[in-house]
């Protein structure tokens, strides 16, 4: 038997020989990738690569270097894909991101839309962003946000897109994939739910509590010790505090914030019930112009991909290899798609950053669709 120092010899060896031919493999791909670019070909053949697969694993001697073989070269291809789509950029062949350049998002005399009532917290987040010049309106629902920015009735919509305790907005995430519009900008709203009921209620005879499901969601354990209330869901909670002034019932409660009481004239019953003292919700704010701030650090995309093994780690991949910092990634279920998923990840970077337009085109070309939803 060979000491640990003469078996580390014949790996150093072995190894040098593997990165000679590694770099000689990446070398040929220039040549690949030229016939590529000269014939419209798509870099990604995958019926190429299973066969290259299914003929390497065959040379394997067990099922263990079997499946090695086949990881590896998995590796191998994808890198040297990679550097196709390097070379692909060198040359000018992919197409540029369909977004301009801006010193800053323009916000004079805009026109900004939320969903809700005066009061809620969308209110709140679009007053904080966009200041006391802008004029506001306010609908229903956030599809309808949606479509007031799409059909030019509104310049910018403000959307809550995930809470630090509940969680995604799922319908969010579904209308960015729908509507074509751009997130420009983001802003983070510190959350602290109060109860609220009319002037001189008694917290101990309430029955019911209004709150959208999230503010219920958000002060579950403060509902805990009140078990016996009836809690109903509304549409945001500036309207269950609307709800408690139209009901006028003393036995009647909303979730909402210290500027809805004051605003609806309702008396504060305990103020910070919400679990998370911390809470806070994280705000979009969308426009239709597809632009980006030229300072812009943060990049939102939303895929789709082959309901197969590895096919996620392909994708993501992309942004290992360009250093790029993955911060988020959410899924959502595809309609009419059981049990298959779409990704919605943002990672750190700016569009006109190298690095991201090489894990852009890559992402582009392996994933059956691809979404850039704004640089911000």
């Amino acid at each position: 038997m060979l000491d640990l120092s003469e078996s580390r010899a014949q790996i150093d060896v072995i190894d040098k020989e593997i990165t000679r031919l590694f770099q000689k493999r990446i070398d040929v791909c220039r040549d690949v990738a030229a016939y590529k670019i000269q014939n419209n070909k798509k870099v990604l053949d995958k019926t190429r690569e299973n066969q290259k697969l299914e003929v390497l694993s065959k040379l394997a001697e067990d099922s263990f270097k079997e499946h090695g073989i086949c990881d590896l070269f998995t590796q191998v291809m994808a890198i040297c894909r990679k550097r196709q789509y390097q070379i692909m950029k060198e040359e000018g062949v992919a197409q540029p991101v369909p977004f301009d350049c801006v010193d800053e998002i323009d916000k004079t005399n805009a026109t900004v839309v939320f969903q809700g009532v005066e009061g809620a917290y969308s209110h709140a987040a679009s007053m904080a962003y966009f200041g006391d010049l802008a004029t506001y309106f306010h609908v229903p629902n956030f599809e309808e946000v949606m479509k007031a920015v799409a059909n030019k009735e509104a310049d910018f919509g403000v959307l809550p897109l995930e809470n630090s305790s509940a969680g995604q907005v799922g319908d969010v995430y579904d209308l960015l994939t729908r509507y074509d519009n751009t997130i420009v900008g983001e802003y983070y709203l510190p959350v602290r739910h109060c109860l609220l009921g009319l002037k001189g209620a008694d917290i101990d005879k309430i029955q019911t509590v209004y709150s959208h499901p999230q503010g219920l969601m958000q002060c579950g354990k403060f509902l805990n010790e009140h078990s016996s209330w009836q809690q109903i869901s509304q549409a945001n909670t500036a309207m269950a505090a609307q709800k408690v002034i139209k009901e006028n019932n003393p036995k009647t409660a909303a979730i909402a914030s210290e500027t809805a009481a004051k605003l609806y004239g309702l008396e504060i019953l305990e103020e910070g019930i919400n679990d998370n003292k911390t809470n806070t919700t994280r705000f979009i704010i969308v426009s239709r112009k597809k632009c980006y701030r030229r300072d812009a650090s943060k990049i939102s995309i939303m895929f789709e991909i082959p309901h197969e093994s590895g096919s996620l780690y392909t994708i993501l991949s992309h942004m290992i290899y360009n250093d790029l910092n993955m911060t988020k990634i959410e899924s959502r279920p595809i309609p009419e798609q059981p049990f298959e998923y779409r990704f919605f990840v943002d990672f750190e970077g700016n569009l006109a950053d190298a690095a991201v337009e090489n894990a852009i085109l890559g992402i582009k070309e392996e994933a059956a669709r691809l979404k850039i939803l704004g640089n911000y």
